[in-house]
């Protein structure tokens, strides 16, 4: 059979460490890809159904001002919740190579490891319009409570 190589099973085992130590701990990652996505919000008027997101079962029925509050994303980091607990949470994230931040909604997953941002919000943290070279950045993320 194939070995698994021990970098990734010392990754597994600290995620696994991470998780167990306290719930609310493993809400963020750090050093994780983020791609973008043409969901096109104003294009659709901030319609989850139109937008064929994930979270539109739950939150496409928000109140207009929740769902154009924070730019979209679609969410399949490394720590915490995925699927339906995640939909309607706000994230913090940070471009590593420039420190340039914002906040975006989860209305989607994705199935990249990291975060498929709206391309709006993936362009407002590429300041030095590295992501844009390489198709993805590099990014740090944490839950945070939203303003709603």
């Amino acid at each position: 059979g194939t070995r698994t190589p021990v970098s990734v099973l010392v990754l597994m085992a600290l995620t696994v460490v991470c998780l167990s130590a306290n719930g609310a701990a493993a809400q963020q990652a750090s050093g994780v890809a983020a791609t973008y996505n043409l969901y096109n919000p104003e294009k659709i008027n901030w319609d989850l159904r139109a937008a064929s997101v994930f979270c539109a079962t739950w939150d496409a029925d928000m109140p207009l001002a929740w769902r154009q509050r924070y730019g979209w994303t679609a969410f399949c980091g490394p720590a915490g919740a995925h699927g339906q607990p995640s939909c309607g949470r706000c994230l913090q994230v940070t471009n590593r190579a420039t420190g340039a931040r914002t906040v975006a909604r989860v209305v989607d997953q994705c199935a990249n490891g990291g975060l498929d941002l709206d391309a709006a919000v993936f362009q407002q943290i590429d300041t030095d319009r590295g992501g844009a070279a390489n198709g993805h950045l590099v990014v740090d993320y944490e839950f945070v409570g939203c303003q709603d």
